[in-house]
């Protein structure tokens, strides 16, 4: 009996796993891309060197190359709890520094130069 709990047990243990790896490899959805533009100004803004690359893989993707990798919303919203999305990026820089934000965008300063970073779900932006 013991041994038939120990195996739902992992077969739950092992389905969450997968629930939480799934959704970051479906590529179903709308494309969601971060977008960095350098601009000249004094805005005030959130310093890039305090921020983990792991944890914002799409504001530094933008930074590195202009834009950043694309990002699928899924399509019944299930895929948002269980992996990170510009969008959770956007309101933590929020939440770090709200004189940074300017509506939908968000000021980012790496290396002396101010970036404005937006999401847009065209590639070309």
């Amino acid at each position: 009996m013991r041994q038939r709990y120990l195996l739902v047990l992992v077969g739950v243990v092992v389905l969450l796993l997968a629930l939480g790896a799934l959704p970051s490899l479906l590529q179903s959805g709308d494309p969601y891309y971060v977008t960095a533009t350098e601009v000249d100004t004094d805005h005030a803004a959130v310093e890039a060197s305090n921020l983990s690359e792991r944890r914002y893989e799409y504001v530094f993707g933008a930074l590195d190359d202009g834009r950043s990798s694309a990002y699928y919303k899924g399509p019944f919203g299930v895929k948002e709890a269980f992996s990170n999305s510009p969008f959770d990026e956007f309101s933590a820089l929020r939440t770090w520094n709200a004189e940074a934000v300017e509506g939908d965008t968000v000021y980012v300063q790496r290396n002396g130069t101010i970036y404005r970073l937006g999401i847009t779900q065209s590639p070309d932006d």
